[in-house]
């Protein structure tokens, strides 16, 4: 399996890589203590750390929905961030025409699992010559991913990752067939698991989705006993209080014993 260089870290190496933050840039402030926390946390368990959140959360439920501050005002957000922090940076785009300006600040541009199959999408972030993250769709196999990430590796990118998030599931439900992570693993690229999203509802409260933090910690663990080589979490100080995936976010005060618990496992896989 390849090694994705990031920064001053490989994902897919030896080290528990941890991409995590704020569903979308809400304020600088709320950025700023999350950024700090997460690097403090991470530092102390001797993980890799990318920061993650989004200028536009274009997949909404409702035309009403909080989106984020914009491509422009977003970006300027995360930049100050990376600069303040030394932080990678991992945000996502939703048209081709925004993946090259996202990649003046982002290190790893994530492709939306809603829009995964878009080859448009696919192409632009290729191009960028950045790390591209394709997210699973709901509607996929894991087999299916193979295509998807031919499509960016046609384009003249190998710095891939591929991540699960669920599999639809009846009606504004999801589950995780842990199958995934070594099928797509195969493939040649590391496998990151987000726990978070997997625990949401889609649309199931009508204008937003749902979740259930409860079982983040026990997918998270699960995904790492299965040979996760990362996992993602979107983090919040006060999830209840988010203007977007508030339900299924974690507490920013919980981060460390979630992580040191996945560190654990994954410590005891790489032994075997």
């Amino acid at each position: 399996m390849n090694k994705i260089k990031l920064k001053d870290f490989e994902i897919g190496g030896d080290r528990l890589t941890i991409i995590a933050g704020p569903c979308a840039a809400e304020s600088d402030e709320i950025l700023d203590v999350t950024a700090k926390r997460l690097k403090e946390i991470t530092a102390k368990l001797g993980v890799n750390f990318a920061f993650k959140s989004s200028f536009d959360k274009a997949n909404r439920s409702s035309i009403n929905s909080y989106r984020g501050p914009g491509l422009e005002k977003g970006l300027e957000m995360l930049k100050t961030v990376k600069e303040k922090y030394n932080l990678p940076i991992v945000t996502d785009i939703h048209s081709p025409e925004q993946a090259e300006k996202s990649a003046e600040v982002a290190d790893i541009i994530q492709i939306p699992a809603f829009l995964c199959r878009q080859t448009d999408l696919l192409v632009a972030a290729a191009k960028t010559c950045k790390i591209v993250n394709i997210k699973k769709g709901q509607f996929l196999a894991p087999e299916q991913m193979l295509s998807l990430i031919k499509k960016v590796e046609e384009s003249g990118n190998k710095n891939i990752l591929v991540t699960d998030r669920g599999t639809s599931f009846g009606y504004n439900n999801l589950v995780v067939d842990f199958r995934g992570i070594p099928i797509m693993q195969s493939f040649g690229y590391p496998v990151i698991f987000d726990a978070t999203h997997s625990v949401q509802l889609p649309g199931a409260n009508g204008t937003c989705s749902g979740g259930d933090r409860r079982f983040v910690s026990t997918l998270a663990k699960a995904a790492v006993a299965a040979g996760a080589n990362a996992l993602f979490f979107e983090v919040h100080p006060e999830p209840d209080k988010a203007k977007c995936d508030g339900p299924n976010m974690i507490e920013l005060d919980k981060a460390e014993i979630l992580f040191k618990n996945c560190l654990d496992i994954f410590d005891i896989v790489r032994k075997q």
